[in-house]
């Protein structure tokens, strides 16, 4: 009985937050730095990625990659090569997660406490450092996709915007700023998120 409990909140607890990926990369479309929209998605992608493991979390990253095709917001990209931006965009997004999740899992085992040691209440650090490996393998996979699928056309852009280098132009004009205000919310809200639920779920338990 207590299997199946677990099994049905483990399955209510994925099935919401799947729905807050949806719908936070949906508005998210509408948050630019640059030519590109903000993940704000990763947030819950770190959540529960921590909750549920490494496979929850490569599962609402390919959420998050599945809603970016539909959304339009790799438009640019797939006019240029329609394979590319698939590929690119599902694996960065169920990669970041799968990592985000893994890291979490061996860091976690450790009870790695920031102000406060173990058994103490205190900052996970494991989550802390899952928040900062999600967005950096993010995008991490989507320049290694840009020099692998579209490289020529990325360098008409930084010569349009006059960037002698296609490297400068791929860091500081296609993601520097979206990058620096992932992992800062990333940081932030991720370890008071995951803090919280559990409290809850203590507090059930009790």
């Amino acid at each position: 009985m207590e299997n199946k409990k677990l099994s049905t909140r483990t399955l209510t607890g994925m099935a919401l937050l799947t729905a807050v990926v949806v719908i936070l990369q949906f508005l998210g479309a509408f948050v630019r730095f640059g030519p590109f929209s903000i993940s704000l998605v990763l947030i819950p992608i770190v959540v529960g990625a921590a909750l549920y493991g490494p496979w929850a979390g490569a599962w609402f990253g390919f959420v998050f990659g599945m809603v970016v095709l539909l959304s339009g917001d790799a438009g640019a990209f797939l006019v240029v090569s329609p394979i590319g931006t698939i590929l690119t965009v599902l694996l960065k997004g169920s990669l970041a997660g799968l990592c985000a999740g893994a890291v979490y899992r061996a860091l976690s085992r450790h009870d790695a406490k920031l102000f406060g040691g173990k058994d103490k209440k205190g900052v996970d650090l494991s989550v802390i450092v899952s928040a900062i490996v999600c967005p950096v393998v993010n995008t991490g996979v989507f320049l290694i996709g840009c020099v692998l699928f579209f490289l020529p056309t990325i360098s008409e852009w930084a010569a349009g915007m006059g960037f002698e280098s296609v490297g400068a132009y791929m860091i500081f004009g296609l993601v520097g700023g979206n990058f620096l205000f992932e992992l800062l919310f990333n940081i932030i809200l991720s370890p008071i998120i995951v803090r919280l639920i559990q409290i809850g779920r203590d507090r059930k338990t009790n």
